[in-house]
This record gives C-alpha cells, structure tokens and sequence, in this order.
C-alpha cells in the first residue's frame, strides 16, 4: 500500500531553512519550549544524513521520541518507515496530528502523546524496530537506559545527543563513565558526525552529535546484571580514585580483601581508575568479586 505523500515545502529538507523554520512556526503559534529542551532541525542535510544512517526499509519499524515540528517524521515516512512518534508537548502533539491526518489514517503513523519514560516501552515499541531520535539533552541518559535495559531493545538507533556526552559514550578506556559502560555493553556504538549548533531553531550553547548504535545479544542474566551495575556504579562514585580505594569503600560488606584478590585474579592493577576499565574487564571483575551481599543469616 502506498503511503500519502507528506508535503510541505517550509519543512522539506529539501528546502529547510532558519528563515523557512521561523516562518512555520510564527504562523502555527508555536514557540520553543526551553524548559524541555526543544530545538528544532534546521539544516535539511542533517535530516538527509540521520535517515541515511537509520537506514529505515520499506515498512520497517521506527521508534521516534521527540518529533517537535515533525520534519523527521516526515522524511522517515517519505522513505517508507512506519513510524510511533512519541511527543509530551500538547501543543506539539495536536500540530502533528493536523500536519500527518493522512499518514495517521493509513497506519503509516501512530502518534503518542504521553512523556516516554513514563510509558511502558512494551506498549510502544514491538521487536523487531529501531530508535530515531533528535533528543532533548537533559534526558539522554534515562532515555538510553530506557531503551536499552529492558525489552524489547531496539535493534539499531541513530541519536541526536549532546557532542560531548556522544563522545563520553563511544570513548575507547580511558575516558569512560559509567553511562559509557552500560551503552557499550549493550550495543557498538560510533559518532557518525558532529552537528554545529547552527542547524538548531533557536540554537544551543553547544555543539550535538549523531551517535548510532548496533545493539548486541545480552551477555549476563538480568540478576548477574543487576549486580554488574552495582559494582560499576560503586567504581564511577569517586571516578578519580584507584579501584583498590574507591570499591571497599562504597561496597564496604565485600571487604578489601575480595577485591583485591578479584583485581589481581583478573589482571587488573589496583591503582587503575573506573574511567580505564573496559566493559569486559567489568564483567570478569564482577565474576571475580561474587555476590555483593553478604549471605542472609539463617535461622
């Protein structure tokens, strides 16, 4: 079944402009909201770049939180995406809905009105999907704790986050945090461009970055998961501490000895900093430490 074309010459990527943008919404009544974070994609390039990274297939799934004005809504459909579009402002929502009757008719669009962390991803996403996104900063990292640490995960996601946190993300050991560790285990990750913070309306004090991810098979159980995260939250509390100081100190019922024999088991030199550590090295480190819980006394 073909899709309804969307048109709209002022929001074509095509021919996206800041004056164009500036127009469309004077003349819609909408003004950005800075209390969420809402800049609006001016640069049609940029557009053209996050559709051809997502790679969206005839009837593929696609995941979108935030669409604002809708102008990457409108270039996913036009290559042929089923899109849910996820949108908290009313104002924007009820604009979307006006813009996409057609695309919303014909089942090419759904669209959400609700904030997405608090939706149940199940109700939104079914597998197979992927996550295309120009995200407000503020909620980059719920947002990819959100997709990522439940099912169902999308399987690829293209994102606009802010250029430094995309950086942190994809950073090799060395410059890790722990968001950085919890991505990377989940999925490989890249910056695939750095976006100027021209191609906003009105623009940010910084520079953004399209970060893609290829989400990988789960490696732990959900507990040896649970207790993966503890430790390496325990590590990134003093990130500018050695492991040797810093875990018997924010895990005191495991006790230095155990980590210093699971440091040395795994070959990991105790005056190493969290941000050096490596996802794998991680992992073994959490083999090797066990259960942080001392065992329930019996009775």
């Amino acid at each position: 079944m073909t899709q309804p074309r969307v048109v709209d010459d002022e929001l074509d990527p095509r021919r996206l402009s800041a004056e164009g943008v500036e127009r469309y919404l004077r003349r819609h009544g909408l003004v950005a909201r800075k209390s969420r974070s809402q800049n609006h994609l001016i640069d049609g390039e940029v557009i053209e770049d996050i559709v051809a990274l997502a790679e969206p297939a005839i009837s593929s799934s696609v995941l979108e939180i935030g669409p604002g004005l809708g102008v990457l809504t409108g270039a996913l459909l036009s290559a042929g995406a089923r899109v849910t579009a996820v949108e908290v402002d009313d104002r924007l929502a009820a604009h979307l809905r006006t813009r996409f009757d057609e695309q919303i008719e014909a089942g090419a669009l759904r669209l959400v009105e609700a904030d997405v962390l608090d939706t149940p991803l199940r109700d939104i996403a079914q597998a197979p999907y992927d996550v295309v996104a120009n995200l407000p900063y503020h909620i980059t990292s719920p947002v990819l704790h959100y997709l990522l640490g439940d099912e169902p995960r999308p399987e690829r996601f293209v994102l606009m986050v802010q250029r430094e946190v995309a950086e942190r993300i994809a950073s090799a050991p060395g410059g890790m945090s722990y968001l950085s560790v919890f991505v990377q285990y989940h999925a490989a990750v890249r910056v695939a461009r750095v976006i100027p913070a021209s191609a906003f309306e009105p623009a940010p004090e910084v520079q953004s970055a399209l970060l893609v991810g290829e989400t990988l098979p789960r490696r732990l159980t959900p507990e040896a998961e649970e207790e993966l995260w503890r430790l390496v939250q325990a590590g990134f509390r003093e990130r500018r501490k050695m492991l040797h100081n810093v875990l018997p100190r924010q895990l005191p019922q495991v006790g230095r000895e155990r980590f210093d024999a699971a440091l040395a088991q795994v070959g990991i030199a105790p005056d190493r900093r969290p941000q050096t550590v490596s996802v794998d090295e991680w992992m073994a480190l959490a083999v090797a430490v066990g259960p942080l819980d001392p065992l329930a006394p019996t009775g």
